[in-house]
């Protein structure tokens, strides 16, 4: 395990920000098997279950507001990361309704705290995380590149939008890769993924936590958006993404400090009802109704990314088509609900052996 990504997380000061939630608890847990020294930043763990909870790992966790500038840079100071992740945000469309100044200054002014913290610091190397919904999305049957503009409907995609533009700023005016050991020594990568699924997820408004929920309870799952189309990935994958960035940033390779997207392939973007109807394979207590709300809330029809660029340049790719990512995510709820079992680990072995099988290059 310490040998992926060319060893550079052994032994390596690594700060993840939000890594009480989903991403940040699987991502907390690779960081630790490959021998870094982890430190968590993050709001109390937001759902309970919680994954990070039920993984027992032996990092160190602040619980902290990264809207908190004081605390921050406390943090900074006693622990010196080398490279920090940022993931640490109010992830959720339906939430940013009904809470729009907390998500704004938690996804935007939060980010500008971390990015002061960093470079007041000296931070080597920032992976900074946003999200597909950063885009402007005009409903294309193509995916969006890294250079398309940022923009978004709802307040949380407006949000990651204006946190993209942030990072942008940043990198041209403090983190400039022409000045890099001149003025400054920190690169700072965006990183942009679709919708992810995996084992450990319970945070509201999510369709497999709605599905896993449900069946747990005995109830049917209600589906208010069947036609929508996302691009359904594991969350190892971008998980991979970040790490592979991290890795380039970390051996001082200038060049990738850029946005990056990270999508599956496009036979990964399927429908909302297609998904319930793959799980429903795996799990087949898994029932459910569409129920249409005439007044809901503007969400994306169709989303896609572009990842050729990752694809070419960093020659990252994924690793489990969309029937693999769908078998995994419902066995680790099955495992969990049925047997008291926690997959994590398994699922990941599995993916960085299925990695070593395609000649992926991080896990060689």
């Amino acid at each position: 395990m310490q040998k992926l990504f060319g060893g550079i997380y052994n032994n390596k000061k690594v700060l993840v920000t939000g890594h009480t939630g989903f991403k940040g608890s699987w991502l907390v847990n690779w960081l630790s098997l490959m021998g870094a020294d982890v430190m968590g930043y993050s709001l109390e763990a937001p759902t309970k279950p919680n994954h990070l909870s039920l993984l027992n790992l032996n990092i160190t966790s602040i619980v902290g507001d990264i809207r908190d500038l004081d605390k921050l840079n406390a943090t900074f100071e006693i622990f010196k990361p080398e490279i920090v992740f940022h993931l640490a945000a109010q992830p959720l469309v339906r939430l940013s309704y009904e809470n729009p100044i907390e998500t704004y200054e938690t996804n935007v002014i939060g980010t500008l705290k971390v990015f002061e913290a960093c470079r007041t610091h000296g931070v080597n190397a920032i992976v900074n995380i946003t999200s597909d919904k950063a885009y402007e999305n005009r409903e294309w049957i193509w995916g969006y590149r890294e250079n398309d503009p940022m923009g978004g409907y709802d307040p949380y995609s407006s949000s990651k939008g204006c946190a993209d533009l942030l990072a942008n700023s940043y990198r041209n005016s403090y983190f400039n890769p022409h000045e890099y050991k001149k003025s400054h020594h920190t690169l700072l990568a965006s990183c942009r993924a679709g919708n992810v699924i995996g084992g450990g997820d319970w945070a509201k408004d999510r369709l497999m936590t709605d599905i896993m929920l449900s069946v747990s309870q005995g109830k049917k799952v209600s589906i208010r958006n069947p036609y929508a189309t996302r691009p359904w990935q594991h969350v190892l994958e971008p998980l991979s993404g970040y790490l592979t960035i991290g890795q380039k940033l970390l051996e001082e390779k200038v060049e990738f400090g850029e946005a990056w997207n990270f999508g599956p392939s496009d036979e990964g973007s399927i429908s909302v009802e297609e998904v319930v109807n793959h799980v429903k394979r795996q799990w087949d207590a898994i029932d459910y109704q569409i129920n249409r709300d005439p007044h809901q809330l503007h969400e994306a029809n169709l989303l896609k990314l572009d990842c050729s660029k990752a694809h070419i340049l960093l020659k990252w790719k994924d690793v489990w088509d969309s029937d693999t990512t769908f078998e995994k995510t419902v066995l680790w709820y099955k495992n969990f609900y049925e047997n008291d079992k926690v997959d994590t680990l398994q699922d990941l072995k599995q993916y960085i052996s299925d990695a070593q099988k395609k000649n992926i290059e991080w896990a060689i």
